[in-house]
């Protein structure tokens, strides 16, 4: 079964209340079996919106990562990131 990302493209509109979802997000998406890859490190915009925060974590599986995203510990987090942040997220399997 092949991996999948899951890639976040932000524009943090409340850094603190953003703060917060970040801090309670890492320990869900780990308790999925996803692995941060890139989180908020240094980019180039080649095309599109420009975001200036990008994230990207690899799970297991597609289903994994999306088992993560509702989950109640995922959802809880994200409380606290809507309102705080315009977000475009995705999950991608990855090429076998």
């Amino acid at each position: 079964m092949a991996t999948a990302l899951w890639i976040a493209h932000v524009h943090v509109t409340d850094a603190e209340a953003y703060g917060r979802y970040a801090k309670e997000a890492g320990p869900a998406i780990a308790a999925h079996g996803g692995v941060f890859l890139a989180r908020g490190g240094r980019y180039v915009q080649l095309e599109g919106n420009d975001r200036a925060r990008n994230v990207v974590a690899r799970f297991p599986n597609l289903e994994k990562a999306v088992e993560c995203y509702n989950s109640a510990a995922y959802q809880a987090a994200l409380a606290h990131a809507k309102g705080a942040s315009v977000r475009d997220l995705m999950v991608v399997e990855e090429v076998e």
